[in-house]
């Protein structure tokens, strides 16, 4: 529902311009925001840090998996010998066992979702603001995003706004504003 408000409300702006003989000279914009999520340092570190965060419970789940398969295993080739109690005992074990594993991988796949979930709201953010600013600093009086369906590429800030992006990583501050997209 929200491509297709952006798609009629870019439709819309865009009719506003061709219409008014004021616009002609605007200066219009198009950036490919899922491009700037995927290929910005910034997300690429994000991610990076909660791989990072979460790879000692990835661990844990991968031994305690290992422990079952080795109990099972055990039980596979000692159950011929074992009594009746001891094989359901063990079996007992290894249900629980599974069950338990089954729950962990859950709890730790629902924190992964929800700290990824907070780190791209924050990217997001960024995101936003850097092409904001990046359009204030070259005069664009329209920036569209989402609901493109298509776009001349000497339109397309995208190119730029990474490399400002890019050069926030290696110098840690706010960079300047790169030159005009080509065509410009």
């Amino acid at each position: 529902m929200t491509v297709l408000k952006s798609t009629l409300l870019a439709l819309a702006g865009l009719a506003a311009f061709a219409a008014a003989p004021a616009f002609a000279q605007s200066k219009i914009g198009v950036v490919d925001y899922g491009r700037l999520m995927e290929e910005s340092p910034q997300a690429k570190t994000a991610l990076e840090g909660i791989r990072t965060e979460f790879a000692p419970k990835q661990k844990e789940l991968a031994t305690q998996q290992q422990v079952l398969k080795a109990k099972e295993d055990k039980l596979q080739k000692d159950a011929a010998t074992m009594s009746a109690d001891q094989r359901a005992r063990t079996e007992k074990e290894l249900r629980d066992g599974y069950r338990d594993l089954e729950r962990r991988r859950q709890e730790v796949q629902e924190d992964f979702n929800s700290r990824r979930n907070e780190e791209m709201s924050r990217l997001q953010r960024t995101l936003i603001e850097e092409v904001r600013s990046y359009a204030k600093a070259q005069g664009f009086d329209l920036v569209l995003a989402d609901g493109v369906l298509y776009a001349n590429t000497n339109l397309d800030i995208t190119p730029a706004v990474l490399a400002n992006l890019k050069s926030r990583t290696t110098t840690g501050a706010a960079a300047p504003a790169v030159p005009k997209p080509a065509g410009k």
